[in-house]
């Protein structure tokens, strides 16, 4: 239903988004957008690019009078450092560097100069998706949906995070800190690391968790793989630049687990709502959402631009040559929450507009009360026996 595009490269003059499909009649503002474009650029082990970079969103088309339109939203996001660049002679880039796409993406175009591979393969690109994510978020906030996220890991330091630390109030600890880990400890030791991987010259990634809550079960369909939503917002969240991995709740510990000690047993209350007292299942079964906080844990690795240099080949001589340093963070972590809770509402948004459809938000609100919920009352049974009756 939705259908996105960004443009624009690290050093180029602007970034660009534009969103189909988005429906309209939703209240937003510039300052929504630009709360989370400033989310993005804090947190400790940040690189001196953020230094420059002020980031604020340009609306240019799908919002007027405060109200999106249902036409495109387009917008834009200047590149304070293209003035910096812009009458450059840029000296030529042809050492690729070890965990980029320099050399990846000159096998795929026929770059003859590395530095085009890395223009667009920039995290700067998340820029925009944080910006179309605070779309998103603003109407799942319409039908009562919120997405949060906080660091659960840096390098080989873990939070630790009790059961009964409440989801919301892990989001709101996690703003409180620079490294949007929501246990103070764990916070502390993980700046402690991040200052001697700098003073190492080095970089450290960690492992994050995205979660939504109040999201309606039935979301996603078991019928296809491609509408299967955990596969989908795992490929979303692996899509982000330097994301290697992701799961659904606790998925690889539950791996070593019997499924009796996994499986989120279902009981029913005195109204006849179906509940669940655990979550292992991080509110997704069969492809389908079950009411339940869907909870992603992506795990991010360390910056590919280290100080210290790294073994290659110069291309244009044939030769090994160590690789030169680009600017860059030391950890990036604390600044991908957003980016991560930005995809989140990309998915969820996709998803709530293919269930119900509307043109425009007052449209969907009545077709999102109607949704079938988890309760007793909404699901009928024949209780009779029956046939498959495939015809012969």
């Amino acid at each position: 239903m939705l259908r996105i595009l960004t443009a624009g490269e690290s050093h180029g003059p602007m970034l660009t988004a534009i969103v189909e499909g988005f429906p309209a009649g939703l209240p937003l503002t510039s300052d929504d957008i630009n709360r989370e474009l400033a989310r993005r650029q804090q947190g400790y082990g940040s690189g001196g690019r953020m230094n420059i970079e002020q980031d604020t969103v340009q609306i240019t088309s799908g919002i007027a009078n405060g109200l999106t339109t249902g036409a495109p939203v387009a917008m834009l996001v200047e590149n304070r450092d293209y003035k910096n660049w812009k009458e450059k002679d840029i000296a030529p880039m042809t050492t690729p560097r070890p965990g980029h796409a320099d050399l990846t993406g000159a096998i795929k175009y026929g770059y003859r100069d590395l530095r085009l591979a890395l223009e667009r393969a920039s995290a700067r690109e998340t820029t925009m998706r944080v910006a179309v994510g605070a779309l998103c978020k603003r109407l799942l906030a319409e039908f009562g949906i919120y997405i949060g996220g906080y660091v659960v890991q840096i390098g080989s330091v873990t939070a630790h995070l009790s059961d009964d630390f409440a989801l919301v109030d892990r989001f709101v600890a996690g703003e409180q800190s620079d490294v949007r880990c929501p246990d103070p400890d764990g916070a502390e030791r993980m700046h402690e690391a991040i200052r001697q991987a700098k003073i190492d010259r080095d970089t450290l990634g960690g492992v994050f968790e995205i979660v939504a809550l109040n999201v309606p079960p039935g979301l996603g369909s078991h019928v296809h793989y491609d509408r299967r939503l955990d596969g989908r917002i795992v490929a979303a969240m692996v899509s982000i630049h330097a994301m290697k991995g992701a799961e659904i709740g606790p998925a690889f510990a539950n791996a070593g687990k019997r499924g009796s000690e996994v499986h989120d047993e279902i009981r029913v209350d005195g109204e006849g709502n179906l509940r669940r007292e655990t979550n292992r299942a991080g509110g997704i079964e069969g492809g389908i959402t079950t009411g339940e906080p869907i909870v992603a844990r992506v795990a991010m690795k360390p910056i590919s631009t280290v100080m210290k240099s790294l073994a290659s080949v110069n291309l244009a001589t044939g030769e090994p040559e160590q690789t030169t340093y680009e600017r860059s963070d030391h950890c990036a972590v604390p600044r991908a929450v957003p980016i991560g809770e930005a995809m989140m509402a990309i998915v969820l948004v996709d998803e709530l507009l293919q269930k119900i459809g509307g043109d425009s938000v007052d449209e969907m609100r009545p077709r999102f009360q109607s949704l079938r919920r988890a309760r007793v009352s909404d699901l009928p049974m024949d209780n009779v026996e029956w046939r498959f009756g495939y015809p012969s």
